[in-house]
């Protein structure tokens, strides 16, 4: 038990990233697929896309305030400053979510659910890399 510990304190941002990231997969699919399977069809260009930035809306409220807390712990009094910043490295991770849906689902004519899940994997890698080189970069003393 001690030693899961000690490699927990060593790895505790990577794994809490890693259990957000998954939750927030969890927010994101659940909200792209309540979308799709209630009032958007994935078939129509459009409506896929509507659908995939509904699902990101939601998916990155709940992952600043988790990131923020659980993950990198910030203490950043400019809250306003660092969710824009929050908010703008995940529009560059949208954009790239976009495309690769494009792409599986409308281009390659895949289905739409193993796209987004395809989709997920990429995003979740960059995000973890923009967060922590950009938005909770810890400042030196």
């Amino acid at each position: 038990m001690e030693k899961i510990k000690e490699l927990y304190t060593k790895y505790e941002e990577i794994i809490n990233y890693l259990i957000v990231g998954v939750l927030t997969t969890v927010v994101s699919l659940a909200t792209y697929f309540i979308c799709t399977e209630t009032f958007l069809d994935p078939n129509k260009k459009l409506e896929l896309q509507i659908a995939n930035i509904i699902s990101w809306v939601f998916a990155v409220a709940f992952a600043y305030f988790t990131n923020r807390k659980y993950v990198f712990k910030s203490k950043n009094k400019n809250m306003l400053k660092e969710a824009s910043s929050f908010v703008g490295s995940r529009i560059l991770s949208l954009l790239m979510d976009m495309f690769t849906m494009f792409i599986i689902v409308s281009v390659l004519h895949l289905n739409d659910k193993i796209g987004k899940l395809v989709s997920q994997v990429i995003v979740t890698i960059a995000n973890y890399i923009l967060s922590k080189l950009f938005v909770f970069k810890k400042k030196e003393n």
